[in-house]
């Protein structure tokens, strides 16, 4: 069984990535992308031998996109790479185009492209500039008419979650089953609080990371550690810079660590901040319930479908003051019963764990090598 996965780019690894370079090892199976950044993927303990570009793409939007769906469009893996496979996974929105040369195939959705959809209205209001506006209005219409076109070339769709299902249907017209990512619970342990609290995310800022800042403002008599990667392109670091200007002195932001540090992390942290707006699914609360540590996020998107009462609290309309008063909560009830949350988190976790996943992606590895 040969198996080969598209994703749009592997230069800053975040949560999909992470699922992608999980089912390449699982499966054995070789990913093609465009940029590669080795370092950080051997940081995760992932080899890069099964990693192959299809070409380098810009770093800034919207050339970015641009280039990737191009590099895909008209990508023929047998053609070009003289390799056979029995199914292609595309686990990439902009490497979706893949689907129209690469067959037999199935789309592994981590969203419908959020810049032409969902975060449409958010990201013009709060990321691009007035000036530029009239013309991401139009780059999206064009986009938006050529994603609908070409999701017809797309014979089975696959969601990561029930929040993405509905805007696949919300956006797409098309229907989608759920296969929840994988979560590697063996390899997360859990050791005493050491009196902090945890974020792990891009830094952009649909991921709101202001608000967790602003929150332990409030608190400087506690501690966050902020876990945050970010791209190369101008938003990302714009944003980033903003977060390291605002940050008061009980807030640490750390970017780019090993895999075996972020455990350390997980391990011996109180709980973990997750603020994502309308969030796809959230690997990091998982993985903080696989350390046995409660979870404070919005009631919004993925969180609301992994997070329960006895693993942790969602916060409506999220806010700062509404933050600072779920830490208050949290950290009273651990002083309580300090190992209250760790049997609930775990058993949460495990029902997410490789082990599943992989038996049902199979399944349907399966189910493609016979498509028509």
């Amino acid at each position: 069984m040969k198996v080969a996965i598209f994703h749009n780019a592997l230069d800053n690894i975040g949560g999909a990535e992470l699922v992608d370079l999980i089912m390449a090892r699982e499966l054995d199976a070789d990913i093609y992308t465009t940029n590669i950044d080795q370092e950080k993927i051997k940081k995760l303990g992932f080899t890069t031998n099964n990693i192959y570009s299809i070409g380098k793409v810009p770093i800034n939007a919207p050339f970015r996109q641009e280039a990737i769906y191009w590099r895909f469009r008209f990508l023929d893996v047998e053609k070009r790479f003289k390799k056979k496979y029995d199914c292609y996974i595309i686990a990439g929105d902009w490497a979706m185009a893949g689907a129209i040369h690469n067959k037999p195939h199935f789309w592994y959705v981590y969203s419908p492209t959020r810049e032409l959809y969902d975060l449409y209205p958010y990201l013009r209001k709060k990321v691009i500039a007035p000036w530029q506006r009239p013309l991401f209005d139009c780059w999206v219409i064009y986009r938006r008419i050529i994603n609908q076109h070409d999701i017809k070339k797309v014979k089975k769709i696959i969601a990561i979650s029930n929040n993405v299902s509905q805007r696949i249907k919300k956006y797409l017209k098309r229907k989608s089953k759920v296969i929840y990512p994988p979560i590697e619970t063996k390899d997360y342990y859990t050791k005493n609080s050491q009196g902090y609290w945890l974020s792990v995310n891009r830094l952009f800022k649909h991921k709101r990371v202001h608000l967790q800042i602003e929150a332990f403002q409030k608190m400087p008599d506690k501690k966050l550690i902020i876990v945050g990667s970010y791209e190369a392109s101008r938003h990302f670091k714009e944003y980033a810079a903003y977060i390291k200007k605002i940050k008061p002195k009980n807030v640490e932001i750390k970017s780019w660590i090993n895999k075996k540090e972020l455990l350390k992390l997980y391990a011996e942290c109180i709980g973990l901040l997750a603020t994502a707006k309308d969030e796809d699914y959230g690997l990091s609360p998982l993985e903080a319930m696989a350390a046995g540590k409660p979870v404070i996020a919005a009631d919004e998107g993925g969180y609301k479908e992994t997070i329960t009462k006895n693993t942790g609290i969602v916060i409506k309309e999220i806010n700062q003051e509404k933050i600072v008063k779920a830490v208050k909560e949290i950290e009273e009830k651990l002083n309580q019963d300090p190992t209250q949350f760790i049997k609930s988190a775990r058993e949460q976790a495990k029902k997410f764990d490789t082990k599943i996943f992989i038996e049902k992606i199979k399944e349907e590895i399966e189910q493609c090598k016979n498509q028509n």
